[in-house]
Formats: C-alpha cells, sequence, structure tokens
C-alpha cells in the first residue's frame, strides 16, 4: 500500500525499537523517511538501508532533540534533502524510574528536555517547513500518561504533557490544514525493554494478563497505527489520543 507516496516525513528518535519500525513503515508505504538520531549513527543507517532496500528514499540525521540548537539544523537538512514537510513523528523520548525521594531536577529536566521541551521545538521547527497544504503530526506518547504507576511521577508526568500539548496544537495548527494526534502504546517489546529487564519479568507477564487482546505489544502495531494517522485516510482526525495498547487502558 503505497498511500503516503510524495509525502516526507521526519521521524525523531529512530535508529531502533519503535521510531525504526515507524520509518520502515513510513518508507514502506512511499514516503520520503528522515531518520533522526542522536547517538546510534550506525543503527540509523541501517534503517536507511533497509527502507532504500525496499525500493524506497531516507537520509539519516544526527541531532539530539533535547538540545534546542539541534533542532533547527535538523529541520534545515531534511526540508532541504525532501522538500516541505508533510508529516512529523515526535517519537524521541527518554524514560528514567524512581520513588519521589529519589528525584532531583536532574532526574526532572533531562525527561522533560526531551519528552516535552524537545516535542515543543521540533514541532515549533517542523511547522514552519511543512507543506503548505498541510499534514500530519503523531506525538508518541504512553498509557501512562493516563495510568500513572508508582516510581514514576516525573515520566508518567512528561507524557500527560504530550496528551495536553496534542490538544492545545490540533486548535492552533487545523488553520493551517496541520492535524495534531497522540499515539500511546502500552508495554513493547523493544531493544530498551529488553535492555532494562522489562521483558519475560512479572511485570510484562503481568501486563500480558491485563491486556484483551492477550500479549504485550510489538513496534510493528504501533507503526501501523503511526501510519494511519499520517495518511489521508485519517484526515478527519484531530486532536486525539489513540490508546495503542492491545485494549490496557486502565
Amino acid at each position: 500500500m503505497k498511500n503516503l507516496e510524495g509525502k516526507v516525513a521526519l521521524v525523531t528518535g529512530a535508529s531502533k525499537g519503535i521510531g525504526a519500525a515507524i520509518a520502515r513503515e513510513l518508507g514502506s508505504r512511499g514516503a520520503a523517511v528522515a531518520v533522526n538520531y542522536s547517538g546510534s549513527k550506525a543503527a540509523a543507517e541501517k534503517v536507511v538501508a533497509e527502507i532504500e532496500k525496499a525500493g524506497g528514499r531516507a537520509i539519516a540525521v544526527q541531532a539530539n532533540v533535547a538540545d534546542p540548537d539541534a533542532i533547527g539544523p535538523l529541520v534545515k537538512t531534511v526540508a532541504e534533502k525532501f522538500g516541505p514537510i508533510d508529516v512529523l513523528v515526535n517519537n524521541a523520548g527518554i524514560y528514567e524510574f524512581g520513588p519521589l525521594e529519589a528525584i532531583t531536577p536532574e532526574h526532572f529536566h533531562k525527561q522533560f528536555n526531551l519528552n516535552v521541551l524537545g516535542l515543543l521545538l521540533t514541532t515549533q521547527a517542523a511547522v514552519a517547513h511543512f507543506n503548505p497544504k498541510g499534514g500530519s503530526i503523531i506525538n508518541i506518547g504512553s498509557v501512562v500518561g493516563r495510568m500513572a504507576f508508582p516510581n514514576g511521577a516525573v515520566y508518567s508526568a512528561t507524557k500527560g504533557a504530550v496528551d495536553s500539548i496534542t490538544v492545545s496544537l490540533s486548535k492552533e495548527l487545523g488553520a493551517k490544514g496541520i492535524r495534531v494526534n497522540a499515539l500511546n502504546p502500552g508495554l513493547i517489546e523493544t531493544e530498551g525493554t529488553h535492555e532494562a529487564g522489562v521483558i519475560g519479568s512479572e511485570m510484562s507477564e503481568g501486563a500480558a494478563k491485563q491486556t484483551p487482546l492477550g500479549r504485550i505489544g510489538q513496534p510493528k502495531d504501533v507503526a501501523t497505527a503511526v501510519a494511519f494517522l499520517a495518511s489521508d485516510d485519517s484526515g478527519w482526525l484531530s486532536g486525539q489520543t489513540i490508546y495503542a495498547s492491545g485494549g490496557y487502558t486502565h
């Protein structure tokens, strides 16, 4: 299905995990994809190679979107290489957990600077280079924005902020023909969740049992939903928070 043919997409944090799956999915549907990465150059170039091998167009662009000075050059590079942007996927994010007594300003700002401020500034820069006809912005949130858990106050707060930002920006950017939606995954099996020891743990087994569809998610589950939100098929959806969680929503 080439329902994104001719569109230009920027996916932040796309060198691995959910972001990589999103980049590959958008590329397979015809979009020219900018694969943003912070430090994993080889991984990002691998994603680009996979997209190109499948007949798509892609480039890898380095930028840490927690650094405000890196965002403008990132967006400018994408626009110069591929032209006006049609799709922005704000996927880059970080999570750190700890009890209340362990929260520090560093712990707070590390997550908010990327998950919230980075998302806002990337959107700000990208909108200035969006297709005049409009487009789609997809913010990758999390079910924890609504279903906060112990030891995750700061991370959950960042994702709650993403939900609020999504609604606000949908109202602000609608006049430009730009749709803004949040896609909030549940637990997803990625390199990161494996490295954190989550996959195979009591936590992941419990999440699977509480999920009506009976399993935890895969990156592809999120990627196909993003592709729908990026396409004209979702042209009347904006300001929505959609849970990609197999029914695990509370």
